[in-house]
């Protein structure tokens, strides 16, 4: 893993909610790790914030660490709440909103390459 201000120094236990500083009316995020096999980004969301509707060519693992989030995946609503983990299907539309103050760790499974 880089050693550089996006991500984080090997050996030291830290608080995740400390690593990201919430943005008012916006959306912060931090790169915690990024491997060739994926990454690990810590998000903190605002009210009334959210990412719209995309696709990536990875799964992809959502843990919510404080308030909650509503996730539509496929067209399916699922709320999480601190503590829910949730996996997004790769290939598959999803969006993220927050209707109130929420941080999410997001973990990003790239498959290796051939």
């Amino acid at each position: 893993m880089a050693n550089d201000s996006s991500t984080l120094s090997g050996a030291e236990a830290l608080a995740l909610a400390s690593l990201i500083t919430p943005t008012e009316k916006g959306i912060a995020s931090r790169v915690l790790a990024k491997t060739g096999g994926g990454n690990v980004t810590i998000f903190a969301f605002d009210a009334g914030q959210g990412l719209s509707e995309h696709t990536a060519p990875f799964d992809a693992l959502v843990l919510i660490l404080e308030g909650s989030m509503k996730l539509t995946i496929g067209g399916k609503p699922v709320v999480a709440n601190a503590g829910d983990i949730v996996r997004m299907p790769a290939h598959v539309s999803h969006a993220l909103d927050a209707e109130a103050p929420a941080k999410m760790l997001l973990v990003m499974l790239r498959e290796p390459k051939a």
